[in-house]
């Protein structure tokens, strides 16, 4: 049992990576194996993301001093908090498993993005969307795509010419 000095410690940590997160996600894991919740820490881990579990009240007070009105006790189940430094991670990690493990009862009760609370819908819209790295290289892709026609029509213009002066040459020759 924690006692009071603990509990606050703890609420102030959550608090704080609530602040440093861009998005957070709510994820009913009640029935689900310690193997399948450590696959999914692990998962968001190696994306730069957190995984927190913790009881609704204790997460309800964190949540309001880092200034999201959003009341978790709404939600069914026990709730675990996917923490995402980008807008999509947790909320792609946290459906990609989901999807993945239809056997298991995971199941995603909602999130938050910015101080703006989102609905189970909005969260799944939110992980179908591209991940910041994704929309840089279809940037990449699209500014490089002009460049590369131009060189290709340079290309075209000067293997034509040579073809026509070969074609001379030949002519004169024979």
């Amino acid at each position: 049992m924690q006692n009071k000095e603990q509990k606050k410690a703890i609420v102030a940590e959550v608090a704080k990576k609530i602040q440093n997160s861009k998005a957070l996600v709510f994820a009913n894991f009640k029935g689900v194996s310690v193997k399948n919740v450590s696959a999914v820490r692990k998962e968001l881990s190696e994306n730069g993301s957190g995984w927190q579990v913790l009881k609704k009240t204790l997460l309800n007070i964190a949540l309001k001093e880092a200034g999201i009105a959003v009341d978790v006790r709404k939600l069914d189940g026990q709730i675990g908090v996917a923490f995402s430094q980008d807008e999509v991670t947790a909320a792609k990690v946290l459906a990609q498993f989901a999807k993945a493990n239809k056997d298991v009862p995971f199941t995603i009760e909602g999130g938050t993005l910015g101080i703006k609370e989102l609905s189970i819908d909005e969260v799944k819209a939110l992980a179908k969307l591209p991940s910041q790295d994704e929309l840089r290289a279809q940037l990449v892709g699209t500014l490089a795509a002009p460049i590369t026609s131009f060189v290709r029509v340079l290309s075209g213009n000067l293997s034509g010419l040579v073809q026509v002066l070969k074609a001379i040459e030949e002519k004169k020759t024979a």
